[in-house]
């Protein structure tokens, strides 16, 4: 890579400054004011504009172009088709017309459609969305895409995020004018998605086949030294993790992601990666990017990065930080508080609309994070619990509290912090301080959903941010237009404020929602816990939330069932796969490995009491004793789960068969899982037949 870092920046992407450079200039403000006003593009533009794209594609190498799309898989998706065409002479061109730029035919059958569409109806089309830039990946040019089915269906997490950043827009446009601001054109939700991940060395990888189909360990009993001292986070960093990393910001670079902070997180081979706000159409783009860029380099280095949310118990497992901001086209921030938050009338009302969304939608913010492998994270101390409820601050908290009552806000002082030593400069005070178990709160002049499993595609999560927010602006937009005569535009905000304040105030909670107390309490005050996928998943076609989507052009009712539907069956496929590959560890590796240690044990009992009469070898009894109890436990937890892996597939309704993965599979493999960890602990390493947790996270 250049030394040169600014200059790499966006080398393989079709940016703005590559199409102002590229482009006649005519052509490149009709594709700008496509993507500034989110209009459609002009079809006879379109081949200028693939001809330019192919050109600079082939000086930097790409043979192929692909349209790049991310279906309901939760990974993107793309189909090679070369530049190459033949002419009349037997010779070859390198051609890419418009047509082949706008729309792909890629058939796509065998996706998840949840029903939209049956296998035999195999014709699905994706389109560009002009508002993402294209770019270089592998020698392809890659095109972002939304993907639908032949009767218009969106079968993809692209289009329904679009819709959502349409709907949010115009509602919040509508509340700014009320407002008197008359500038603003666009109101965008900016994303910033911090990054979680486990680094492990792939030949410990290799031998641990739950790693491989699982994405988790699904045995293995715990570390000697796990995170207890808390000496890994925030610790210097292994050289051959970052020549890794350094390696993976220079490809992030190229791809015009800003990768910005990286360091150790709390447990033994634990990291992060968080990268700058963009738009959140850009910043689900580029996180995709990012997983699948770890994956790549990761292995270069003879390293494997596991991105499931909990690949090893007893350790912290890996999430998703979802920063989530509003921002105009002027560039306001509509989340920055000010200086005096109690008289930014702007603020308050942007705030409180998120307030009334977050509550009235906790079942869809939980099912927007909502897989098997996150139900093993949420609630530990790594992790937010399944209860949503809204962090604030003992400052905004107050605001609010004298907006309801009428009173008036004294203020405090913020300004600065000293720490004690005269040689160290004072430190300016935020409006809130920071809580780590908050599942939604707000830091400053953003809100962190923290509850997004590491694994996660964050469109769904950002899709329903955007959609209930919407919503709640709109009922504040349409209560103020509707204002009586001669009550002016402040009058009328303030008591909406109070009314809202008044009515939504039970989702704020500034103390540790780890504490059973808060439990408690969550449930007196009325908030859902739904504390697995089944569980939420409920939920989710209720006439309320159906309505919601529809209201705002998001998901249509049939729509939002294929999603329901996959994600039920999505939920009993992982448990399933689990349940499988673990019936085969116990019946391939780990009972023989037991048994030839047990047989082993035994012989050299017999060759001790052959040679010393009167040695009964009490010790070596017990141990095997031990071992040959757990041999039998473990056979029988192995022929219970395949008698239920059996059994499920009887259930033809997704969600009983889900309900039924949750209440019977989990809880045999937890408790084979315990046998297998003290079977591990008593039988010599040089039997047991996978690495163990003592191998696998303390090298980096």
């Amino acid at each position: 890579m250049s030394a040169n870092i600014a200059e790499s920046f966006g080398s393989m992407v079709f940016n703005d400054l590559t199409m102002r450079e590229k482009l006649p200039k005519d052509i490149y403000k009709a594709l700008k004011k496509t993507i500034h006003d989110r209009k459609p593009l002009d079809p006879n533009i379109a081949g200028i504009i693939a001809n330019a794209m192919k050109d600079w594609a082939v000086e930097r190498g790409a043979t192929h172009y692909t349209h790049w799309f991310q279906p309901m898989t939760g990974i993107t998706a793309e189909k090679h088709d070369g530049f190459i065409t033949p002419i009349d002479d037997g010779c070859a061109i390198m051609e890419f017309s418009g047509k082949e730029l706008i729309k792909g035919e890629p058939d796509a059958s065998s996706f998840p459609s949840g029903g939209l569409r049956a296998t035999f109806e195999a014709r699905g089309y994706t389109a560009w969305d002009p508002t993402s830039y294209a770019f270089i990946k592998d020698n392809t040019l890659c095109i972002p895409t939304v993907f639908c089915s032949y009767g218009g269906e969106a079968l993809d997490k692209k289009t329904p995020l679009l819709r959502s950043m349409d709907a949010l827009n115009t509602q919040a446009l509508r509340i700014l004018r009320l407002l008197g601001d008359n500038e603003t054109r666009n109101v965008v939700a900016s994303v910033g998605a911090e990054q979680e991940y486990f680094i492990i060395d792939k030949s410990y990888f290799d031998k641990r086949i739950d790693l491989i189909y699982c994405g988790r360990t699904l045995i293995g009993a715990p570390s000697p030294k796990g995170q207890e001292l808390d000496d890994h986070y925030f610790g210097s960093i292994n050289p051959k993790v970052k020549a890794f990393m350094q390696e993976l910001d220079e490809e992030l670079w190229k791809l015009g992601i800003f990768a910005k902070t990286e360091h150790n997180e709390v447990a033994p081979g634990q990291y992060e990666l968080a990268p700058y706000f963009e738009n959140a159409n850009s910043a689900t783009d580029h996180n995709q990017l990012t997983m699948e860029t770890m994956k790549r380099i990761a292995e270069k280095h003879g390293l494997v990065c596991l991105l499931h949310e909990k690949p090893f118990a007893g350790v912290n497992g890996s999430g998703k930080h979802n920063n989530w901001s509003l921002l105009t086209d002027t560039g306001e921030n509509l989340f920055k508080p000010g200086r005096e938050p109690q008289n930014n009338l702007r603020f308050l009302v942007f705030l409180c609309a998120v307030i009334k969304a977050v509550d009235e939608y906790q079942d869809l913010l939980r099912i927007s994070v909502a897989t098997a492998g996150n139900d093993l994270r949420l609630g530990g101390n790594e992790a937010p619990t399944a209860i949503m409820s809204m962090f604030l601050g003992d400052e905004l908290t107050e605001i609010l509290d004298c907006i309801q009552s009428g009173s008036e806000y004294i203020g405090r002082n913020r300004d600065e912090i000293g720490v004690g030593a005269e040689a160290l400069p004072t430190i300016k005070k935020d409006t809130t301080d920071r809580n780590r178990t908050s599942s939604f709160a707000f830091t400053g002049n953003k809100f962190e959903f923290r509850m997004l499993g590491s694994c996660l595609s964050i469109s769904g999560p950002n899709i329903v941010l955007n959609t209930i927010a919407a919503d709640a602006l709109k009922e504040f937009a349409d209560r103020l237009e509707k204002r009586e005569d001669g009550i002016g535009i402040e009058t009328a905000v303030r008591t909406l404020l109070a009314d809202t304040i008044q009515k939504h105030r039970r989702i704020i909670f500034n103390g540790n929602a780890y504490s059973g107390e808060w439990v408690e309490e969550a449930e007196r005050r009325g908030l859902s816990n739904y504390r697995t996928t089944p569980d939420c998943l409920s939920e989710f076609l209720s006439e309320k939330n159906v309505g919601l989507f529809e209201r705002h052009n998001v998901f249509t009712s049939a729509e939002l069932h294929s999603r329901c539907d996959i994600l039920h069956d999505n939920y009993c496929k992982v448990i399933r796969i689990e349940a499988r590959t673990l019936i085969s560890m116990i019946r391939r590796y780990i009972l023989p490995a037991v048994n030839s240690y047990t047989d082993e044990l035994c012989r050299a009992m017999e060759r001790i009491s052959g040679c010393i009469r009167g040695v009964h070898g009490g010790a070596r009894l017990a141990l095997v004793s031990k071992l040959m109890d757990g041999y039998e436990k473990l056979y029988e937890y192995g022929e219970k789960l395949d008698s239920l892996v059996n059994g499920a597939e009887n259930i033809c309704d997704m969600s009983q068969r889900a309900a039924f993965y949750r209440d019977n599979l989990i809880k045999v493999m937890e408790d084979a899982r315990s046998v297998s960890d003290e079977l591990e602990q008593i039988t010599a390493k040089s039997h047991w037949p996978f690495p163990t947790y003592s191998d696998m996270l303390n090298k980096f």
